[in-house]
């Protein structure tokens, strides 16, 4: 893609919220029709929209378009034709704002995230932004004329990694603890937990004593034995210093269809903290290839790009 990115901020109710702006070779009306019609959105939006009043309280109603998905209400918050409109999708509130244009018409959309552990925080931020592209793109391409193509969201993943860059969400984190230090990373992921899961550990669930999988190991941190095993949602194992048991990882998988939380955290006691910075990298490329690798990108390790983020880690540790 090259429109440009959207924006992250955080507005006065501690909402994440994005932001994106698009210029439009279309009159206001036409763009008013396209954003507030249920059989315009049709074409473009995310959501089946059912039949709705165009006036602030009005309910609405979003059918996923995944059938297994229940559907989810919402309400209409402003509508100022053809300049204003806001709803309410669930707990999350998306607005348009519409301003003529030398060229048509300027269109400002926003999408403020409720916050939600399972839609909503501000781990979301990056397949928000990416998905919400591809959509105006559609509604873009609506507008023309044409019909948006089937394999829009073919451009999805490389748009994700984008915003995940400019988030900063790949980015991992130091949690002090009473026992020293813990390494934190946080991913979502569009694959279903059972699939992570699997992509995490093989065919097969580890067995405790067992040496655990490849995805979840990195060169940086010597593996030891699995400790701990919970089918579908937890792995921890014991890594090693100097040959000996000096802490532990954990991975943890949560979540459910097209919204899967991956966690993984390492403890590292007080005498080991100097190695903090390279323990970071070293998870961030290991975490960069596997989410790549759920997308059928191969990623190789390397070994330059661990250097140059173990000297970003250790700038700011």
């Amino acid at each position: 893609m090259t429109v440009p990115l959207a924006t992250k901020s955080v507005d006065d109710e501690g909402r994440t919220v994005l932001r994106f702006e698009r210029r439009l070779a279309h009159a206001p009306d036409k763009v008013w029709r396209a954003v507030t019609e249920p059989s315009e959105l049709a074409h473009w939006f995310p959501a089946k929209i059912e039949a709705y009043e165009l006036r602030p309280g009005a309910p609405m109603r979003f059918g996923e378009m995944d059938p297994d998905i229940a559907p989810t209400p919402g309400e209409v918050l402003e509508a100022d034709p053809p300049k204003v409109f806001a709803f309410r999708w669930d707990q999350d509130v998306m607005r348009f704002e519409l301003s003529p244009d030398p060229e048509g018409c300027r269109l400002v959309f926003t999408h403020a995230l409720s916050g939600s552990e399972m839609w909503g925080d501000e781990k979301f931020a990056a397949q928000h932004s990416a998905g919400w592209d591809t959509c105006l793109e559609m509604l873009s391409t609506r507008l023309a004329g044409d019909s948006p193509e089937a394999d829009a969201m073919d451009d999805w993943f490389p748009r994700n990694e984008e915003y995940v860059e400019a988030f900063g969400l790949a980015e991992g984190e130091i949690v002090v603890d009473a026992d020293g230090s813990v390494v934190r990373f946080e991913r979502i992921l569009i694959q279903p937990p059972d699939e992570a899961w699997a992509a995490l550990t093989g065919p097969a669930d580890p067995e405790v004593g067992a040496t655990p999988p490849e995805p979840v190991t990195s060169p940086v941190v010597p593996a030891g034995r699995v400790t701990e095993v919970e089918p579908g949602r937890t792995l921890v194992y014991e890594w090693l210093a100097d040959g000996e048991p000096a802490g532990w990882v954990r991975w943890t998988v949560s979540g459910r269809k097209y919204a899967c939380r991956l966690v993984l955290t390492q403890s590292v006691p007080p005498e080991l903290t100097g190695r903090q910075a390279s323990m970071l990298a070293a998870w961030q490329v290991q975490l960069e290839r596997f989410i790549a690798g759920l997308h059928d990108v191969d990623r190789p390790w390397s070994d330059d790009r661990v250097e140059l983020l173990q000297k970003t880690y250790a700038e700011r540790l």
